[in-house]
């Protein structure tokens, strides 16, 4: 059976530290990846996933149509709206670029799947630094950004709720209570979305797995991590982790 081909953009980032040892200091850099649980998940499943780190997205993610359509599924994940924008021959160079998008949106219009999971750089992010509010991606979205810093931190941990069908064909093979999460990005429902899951009723019951269309295409958000933070080790090791996250991307891309 041929595997449906899932482009995978985001989720890497490189820390700087300064050591200091009374007089002397000296710095250190090191680069991480938080879509390792993830690729491991699905790699015996129906999708051929291809991982393109946010560093690597800013020049590599496709910058036409065509492009875009070598794939069933394009999956963003904190991966902010600046990083597809600012193309290096436009940051650097001061030359027109194809605004990736409008590419997306488009991508989906016509019949195409898009991802959106939750983190620093999704949604709207940090300090509103991810900035996808009032793009083409927000468009066909099922869920609208806000217009500020939209983490919510619950470090107490809370239980993610079945607010809809307990049927869904995402959630099938799912059995007994989801494991804790520990923050998540707040939106708000679009019209004629589908809410699967919310957060917990003490953080009113905002929406965590929620699906939708646009034109010909399907869209799908999850607000929390796929990886640590807010997605804690007990969640990864949970069995309804791999199937919750496969099915995901089979009902977007049925």
């Amino acid at each position: 059976m041929t595997k449906k081909k899932v482009l995978l953009a985001g989720e890497s980032w490189v820390s700087t530290s300064t050591h200091i040892k009374g007089f002397d200091q000296f710095p250190t850099a090191t680069y991480h990846t938080g879509a390792d649980e993830l690729l491991k998940a699905l790699k015996d499943s129906p999708f051929d996933v291809t991982f393109m780190p946010a560093h690597e997205a800013q020049k590599e993610f496709p910058s036409t149509l065509e492009g875009l359509q070598a794939y069933d599924a394009i999956v963003l994940s904190d991966i902010g709206a600046n990083t597809l924008l600012l193309h290096p021959d436009t940051w650097i160079h001061s030359r027109r670029t194809p605004n990736r998008l409008k590419l997306l949106r488009d991508y989906v219009a016509q019949g195409g799947a898009l991802l959106m999971f939750g983190g620093y750089y999704s949604f709207q992010g940090i300090n509103g630094g991810a900035r996808f509010r009032n793009t083409a991606v927000e468009e066909v979205l099922p869920v609208a950004c806000l217009p500020f810093d939209d983490r919510v931190e619950v470090p107490e941990g809370f239980t993610p709720v079945v607010s809809g069908d307990a049927s869904h064909p995402i959630l099938s093979g799912i059995i007994g209570e989801f494991p804790y999460l520990l923050g998540f990005n707040e939106v708000t429902l679009k019209e004629g979305a589908k809410q699967v899951m919310t957060v917990s009723s003490e953080y009113g019951s905002l929406p965590l797995l929620v699906t939708g269309t646009y034109g010909q295409g399907r869209t799908l958000v999850w607000t929390s991590d796929v990886g640590p933070h807010w997605l804690p080790p007990e969640f990864i090791a949970w069995p309804g982790y791999k199937i919750l996250f496969e099915q995901m991307l089979v009902w977007a891309t049925d």
